[in-house]
């Protein structure tokens, strides 16, 4: 078994058990927490697939974002509201049907097609190609997403303003 081998079981086995933490607990807070081990294996992934670019995305919108947005909700409202956030309508043998026709689906389909191999390419960042596209080919698509971005920003602010003052 070669060095790469080795890290890539790892790290799907340290993005696979957490993910089943995550799916089958019932306090909200430790499912959160194993959240964060998920998406840092998934980074870890994109990192040992040579996807730079990706595996830092993955950690700061997500894991730097997203992740601790749920984080601070959770923690804040049972401190409010002297709640204990559980899953109370869990439905065990639903969650399982379901998960078992979701990973036929794609057992499936990634049985189906037929996966080019060809040989290893070595390990390149991707960053400067991404950010040489972004300012050249598609300036135009980037800067009309960054002006409908500041629009949704400006009215996001507006409505919730709004809101405060009634």
């Amino acid at each position: 078994m070669q060095a790469a081998d080795f890290f890539f079981y790892l790290f799907a086995a340290l993005t696979i058990v957490p993910a089943i933490v995550v799916v089958f607990s019932r306090n909200l807070l430790y499912a959160a927490f194993s959240l964060l081990f998920t998406l840092s294996g998934v980074a870890a992934l994109y990192a040992l697939m040579g996807a730079d670019f990706l595996a830092i995305t993955q950690v700061l919108v997500y894991i730097g974002g997203i992740l601790i947005l749920i984080l601070f909700g959770v923690m804040f409202t049972q401190r409010v509201y002297d709640v204990r956030a559980e899953a109370a309508s869990f439905n065990r043998r639903r969650a399982m049907l379901i998960g078992i026709v979701v990973f036929a689906t794609l057992w499936g389909t990634a049985r189906s097609v037929p996966w080019p191999v060809g040989p290893p390419r070595a390990l390149a960042p991707t960053t400067a190609g991404i950010g040489d596209l972004l300012l050249s080919r598609f300036l135009l698509p980037f800067e009309v997403v960054s002006v409908l971005l500041l629009v949704v920003l400006i009215g996001v602010v507006l409505v919730g303003k709004k809101e405060v003052e009634e």
